[in-house]
């Protein structure tokens, strides 16, 4: 959703006029004005005022741009007041604050428990994971700290007859899963397990996929504020970012099928991936809709860190 393109010049706070537009552009302004970070769902002042704004006043995401001069009744203008002082103040994520975020064109219940959904490993499910995947026959997938249960449940809908298996360390996570899970009907499709990294169960899989904490320990301690609310175990990862990777790709190996495929996100990570991982055929991915640090590996050429 962008509706940048389309704001007028914003009133001051007592010359709104009542309709959405103004209420966006309003918004925007001070989110811009306050130096907010953006990087939770919006990059930008404009769509994170729109997210927030559609929230307070109950209008769909999909809607029109005519929906942009309609009238608001002054009640619900003071309940968007309320989210945007909110943000500003406390720099609290939107997702956070309205508790939903979107992935893969689908929409979850976020708290505080879980990171809010940005990986660009959407992509990757949107295409089917292909070329990579090919004609493989899919039907046992693994995800390794799931979260909010976004990237797991999302490849579920694109593959109706797969079974996925999703693990975290969190119960807190899994709680917040398990709620995602039934909004959407998948309990027969999707199991969900606390574990560390893989499950404590012989399986094996013919997919592999997995966003894992990857911010190193001094890069962590810069990161914006909004970055602060999100829970630190889904985030920092050691002095280099490689704590939990060099564990992931040692044990892949035993966990995938004949010809699976592992996919993983590192981030901006990836030239110190490289240094740690010298010979490893890492197949860097060419994202078209941002994100960086997402490669793909087959088991067969995982041998080196078996």
């Amino acid at each position: 959703m962008s509706y940048s393109n389309s704001l007028p010049p914003t009133p001051e706070r007592s010359d709104l006029s009542g309709t959405v537009r103004d209420l966006i552009g309003y918004a925007a302004t001070r989110f811009a004005g306050a130096g907010l970070h953006f990087g939770h769902g919006t990059d930008n002042a404009y769509d994170e005022a729109a997210f927030i704004v559609f929230h307070a006043l109950d209008l769909r995401n999909n809607s029109s741009d005519s929906v942009l001069n309609r009238t608001i009744a002054e009640g619900k203008i003071h309940a968007a007041l309320d989210l945007i002082d909110e943000r500003i103040e406390q720099r609290l994520p939107a997702a956070y604050l309205t508790g939903k975020a979107w992935f893969a064109g689908h929409d979850f219940y976020i708290d505080r428990r879980v990171l809010v959904p940005r990986s660009p490993l959407a992509e990757l499910i949107g295409g089917r994971f292909q070329p990579w995947v090919g004609n493989q026959k899919i039907e046992h997938i693994l995800e390794i700290g799931t979260g909010s249960g976004c990237i797991g449940l999302a490849i579920a809908m694109e593959f109706p007859g797969v079974q996925v298996i999703a693990t975290d360390i969190s119960r807190d996570a899994l709680d917040v899963a398990t709620i995602n899970r039934m909004h959407y009907g998948l309990d027969e499709q999707v199991t969900f397990h606390c574990a560390d990294i893989y499950p404590d169960f012989e399986c094996r899989f013919d997919l592999i996929i997995t966003n894992p904490p990857y911010v190193p320990n001094q890069q962590y301690a810069a990161l914006p504020p909004e970055y602060l609310w999100e829970p630190r175990i889904a985030l920092a990862a050691g002095e280099d970012g490689c704590a939990y990777l060099e564990r992931i790709l040692r044990e892949a190996i035993t966990h995938l099928n004949a010809g699976g495929l592992l996919v993983v996100e590192v981030g901006p990570i990836r030239d110190e991936v490289e240094r740690r991982f010298p010979r490893a055929p890492f197949i860097w991915v060419e994202l078209e809709h941002g994100g960086e640090g997402v490669f793909v590996i087959r088991k067969e050429d995982l041998q080196e860190f078996s």
